[in-house]
């Protein structure tokens, strides 16, 4: 059995599991663009040991590939790490969002989609109808995978977890819980900002959670987890109408940020699009003695990034994401009519 390997190895085991065989050079580049301060000859120490250990194998001119001994390591160790790693992942994208949904700059949480060429205007047509539905606007942006990477291209969408910078940054701390499959109606919804208000939906009707992942104890991606296994159907909404099936996620915050919650997250809704749905309780719990305790209102939002790296699996156009890919500043991403030929938005 090999002994204790830390996060950093284990993130480069995975990156030579998805890449390999890859070169040093390429995996200091993949390590760096996932947040690693790291140099070439530390990759080829960690590799020579990787080697001893029996977890990777040269392949003669080509680099690094995992044996079956790695990928089972992969797969049965480190499960505490993982749910580390995608909670201190949350948190540091969460830190670093700058955006002003007023002022719509700064910088946003994305996903990646990873496209061959052959399937990007597919794709941007795709994403074009979606955004003619109440889920609009769906900004977009391209650029090159880095080598030895899938895909040609990577497709960039604002993630849901832009929201949470947003709040985070007006000092409104809001606590991912649960993420789940929502069932959805394009409709458009009119809201009424009042003292009374129990309900808020932005972006069409989310209608009832038809299934929900506690994130607690989760050692994977719980989005990802969703739209691997086929549990949405966002391509009915462009066939039917809806109602369809979204993949989304929950959050709550404290009761008496409410307004200022409810203003900033409709104002990114209106920017950078998504569905929302925001409530409050009906009436805060009373301890023993009679006082009120802490109550928390409820977030429920779909962001786009959830719903175009669904719909392009759906689609057939995607089989490589990250939903959360990294933050891009706001002013790098276009409308999808800017971005896709003509031509394939005519078809």
């Amino acid at each position: 059995m090999p002994p204790e390997l830390d996060r950093r190895t284990y993130d480069l085991l995975r990156l030579v599991d998805r890449h390999g065989p890859i070169g040093s050079i390429q995996l200091v580049e993949l390590m760096q663009l996932h947040g690693y301060d790291i140099k070439d000859r530390t990759i080829r120490l960690t590799l020579s040991d990787l080697d001893d250990l029996g977890l990777t194998e040269k392949v003669p001119g080509q680099g690094r590939r995992l044996t079956q001994r790695g990928r089972d390591e992969l797969e049965q160790g480190d499960v505490s790490s993982r749910l580390e790693q995608i909670r201190a992942r949350i948190a540091a994208l969460t830190s670093r969002v700058s955006y002003d949904p007023i002022e719509d700059t700064g910088a946003l949480v994305a996903s990646a989609a990873s496209l061959e060429s052959d399937a990007i205007d597919d794709a941007l047509e795709l994403v074009s109808r979606l955004e003619s539905l109440p889920l609009g606007p769906i900004p977009v942006a391209l650029e090159d995978s880095a080598p030895g990477e899938p895909g040609e291209t990577r497709l960039l969408v604002p993630s849901s977890i832009t929201l949470d910078g947003v709040l985070l940054a007006h000092g409104v701390n809001a606590d991912l819980t649960t993420a789940g499959i929502l069932e959805y109606e394009p409709v458009p919804v009119d809201a009424e900002f009042g003292d009374g208000d129990r309900q808020l939906q932005s972006g069409g009707r989310i209608t009832r959670y038809v299934d929900v992942i506690n994130g607690e104890g989760s050692s994977i991606d719980v989005i990802s987890l969703l739209i691997e296994a086929g549990r949405s159907d966002v391509l009915c909404l462009l066939e039917s109408e809806g109602p369809g099936l979204l993949v989304g996620d929950g959050r709550q915050f404290p009761i008496n940020r409410y307004e200022e919650a409810r203003d900033l997250a409709v104002a990114s809704r209106d920017a950078i699009g998504g569905v929302l749905d925001f409530r409050r309780p009906r009436e805060q719990d009373k301890l023993p003695n009679g006082s009120s305790a802490w109550a928390f209102g409820s977030l429920t939002y779909v962001g786009v990034g959830e719903l175009v790296l669904a719909a392009l699996s759906e689609a057939g156009l995607t089989d490589e994401w990250d939903t959360l890919y990294g933050t891009v500043e706001r002013n790098s991403f276009e409308p999808v009519a800017a971005v896709a030929p003509t031509a394939a938005l005519d078809d």
